[in-house]
């Protein structure tokens, strides 16, 4: 793929990771209409991201990826999130994904990544499927939806309730499966974060063997089937990492709509029905303004702050306390209500043109009232989960912690 002249192409050899994501943050921009009109992220979008290495930021480096810490992972999708939501998801989401098939044996590991390390994969948790136990392995039918990713994808992640030949339950689990034996329903029609193609996946009988199934109960407490117990990465908490993929393109959606406001008051408009024949004279905005960065700070610092405290645990090589793992919880929670909040503050000093179809605001706007709208960072869920932890309550309103 040709990216521009050889004078503008990145240089991804000398850039950090989160330096060659913020790289191509113009570059989504330009296909971010085409991205959300496909409902598909562009394929342009998708060669510069397999070029720039940010498909694999969480592979093995054993396998050729970067393993790198999951404050790379946020820093990386922030970056993104600021040229376009949708991309940023999907590459987010398959980088978790990436992170999740490092915690599977080294066998299910090779298997994926042992021809092409920048093979990408989707995940979906919640045991939409069963499996039900089959000599060396399991049988496994359900339909997923909002798989993420699964447009680009060569395997899936399926959560799905393990039963014995009987039909008893055993356990929850995921299980590693390869794309071309699901089927793709198109089933993505949504107001916002329309790009993603985050379809439904179905799997009828599909066999999958007992290596590339890794059971859920044992990994919300922190037990994961590696025999590498020495790589860092692999040791993070399941829940709160799985959260931290979804937060770092709310925030660079944020970030994307400052940095569109500022540019759009720096070309001297005004405000209408007002004496203010330049928008950036006005106390108004200039208080909005700095109200809305203070709230993109601010879910800055708490996603950092998330993201190093699951980094931190998993070098301790400790499980990481309940306490701390709901305090992530409500620390992504923050980053959803503050980017939320910050937004709509920038709509007001933009002002109805943000709702122009040309606008990319109102596009950053449905996505982002989408993508916060996630089970996984809903605020409300993670304040009675954190408060409930800080009160020592072990009655929990769910086992995803």
């Amino acid at each position: 793929m040709t990216m521009g002249t050889a004078e503008s192409a990145p240089d991804f050899e000398q850039a950090t990771l989160p330096g060659r994501a913020a790289a191509l943050v113009e570059l989504l921009r330009r296909n971010a209409a085409r991205t959300e009109q496909d409902r598909c992220v562009a394929a342009e979008n998708i060669a510069a991201l397999d070029e720039a290495g940010l498909f694999s930021l969480t592979v093995p480096r054993r396998l050729g990826g970067h393993q790198e810490r999951i404050r790379t992972l946020v820093e990386v999708s922030s970056e993104l999130g600021r040229g376009c939501g949708s991309t940023a998801w999907t590459t987010s989401l398959i980088n978790i994904s990436g992170w999740l098939i490092g915690l599977y044996p080294q066998r299910a590991q090779r298997e994926v990544y042992a021809q092409d390390p920048s093979t990408r994969a989707c995940a979906v948790l919640p045991p939409h499927g069963t499996g039900r136990t089959a000599g060396a392995g399991s049988i496994v039918t359900g339909r997923w939806g909002f798989a993420s990713g699964c447009l680009h994808a060569r395997w899936a992640l399926l959560g799905m309730t393990l039963t014995d030949e009987r039909g008893e339950h055993l356990d929850q689990a995921l299980a590693l499966v390869p794309v071309n034996q699901l089927t793709i329903e198109d089933t993505w029609h949504v107001a916002g974060m329309r790009g993603t193609g985050s379809n439904t996946l179905i799997a009828d009988g599909v066999f999958v063997p007992a290596h590339r199934i890794l059971s859920v109960t044992h990994a919300l407490q922190g037990t994961y089937p590696t025999e590498f117990k020495d790589e860092t990465l692999y040791r993070a908490a399941f829940v709160p990492t799985l959260a931290l993929s979804l937060a770092g393109p709310l925030l660079g959606l944020a970030r994307g709509a400052m940095e569109l406001v500022l540019a759009s008051l720096a070309t001297g408009r005004g405000i209408s029905h007002t004496h203010y024949s330049q928008a950036r004279e006005a106390p108004s905005t200039q208080m909005q303004l700095a109200e809305a960065a203070s709230l993109i700070d601010t879910a800055t610092l708490h996603l950092m702050r998330a993201a190093d405290d699951a980094d931190n645990w998993a070098a301790s090589g400790r499980c990481m306390p309940v306490v701390n793992r709901t305090r992530a919880r409500m620390d992504i929670g923050t980053v959803a209500r503050c980017s939320r909040d910050a937004l709509d503050l920038l709509l007001n000093v933009q002002g109805a043109r943000s709702f122009a179809d040309d606008s990319p605001l109102q596009r950053i706007w449905r996505d982002l009232e989408t993508g916060t709208r996630h089970a996984m960072v809903n605020p409300a869920i993670a304040t009675e989960m954190y408060g409930r932890a800080l009160l020592g309550i072990e009655d929990q309103i769910t086992p995803l912690i």
